[in-house]
């Protein structure tokens, strides 16, 4: 049985998607963990492996953030690849370099249309040497 191709990168779900992401992206270097907390799904199955850590679950995810110290997180996004999957799934991707570093970081997070609005359910935060 074949299943169809999903739309990839239909206008109006790229524009929700790039706007949620966006929207994410001021919270990181503003430290707003209200909006980042929001952004996240709140779900035990959750999940984000930062540049040192592994996060299973919105407590621990939350947990990090609240303990994270405000400092250190302006960066410079050096490439962004949004990809939308039909209108409820989609992936973005940067690369990044945080002010002062010469290290690029790259992110990915893996998004879903949730009845509360897009919310990442995964995420990889990793620095090349």
């Amino acid at each position: 049985m074949s299943h169809p191709e999903p739309e990839i990168n239909r206008p109006d779900v790229l524009a929700e998607v790039t706007a949620a992401f966006e929207r994410y992206e001021r919270a990181l270097v503003g430290n707003d963990i209200e909006v980042l907390d929001e952004l996240f799904w709140d779900s035990p199955h959750t999940l984000r492996y930062g540049a040192g850590e592994n996060l299973y679950g919105i407590a621990a995810i939350r947990a990090f953030r609240s303990a994270r110290p405000p400092v250190g997180l302006a960066r410079d996004v050096l490439r962004t690849q949004i990809t939308t999957y039909g209108d409820a799934c989609a992936t973005t991707h940067i690369e990044f370099r945080r002010t002062g570093s010469e290290r690029i970081g790259r992110q990915t997070q893996t998004w879903v249309r949730l009845p509360e609005g897009w919310r990442v359910v995964s995420a990889h935060v990793s620095l090349m040497a």
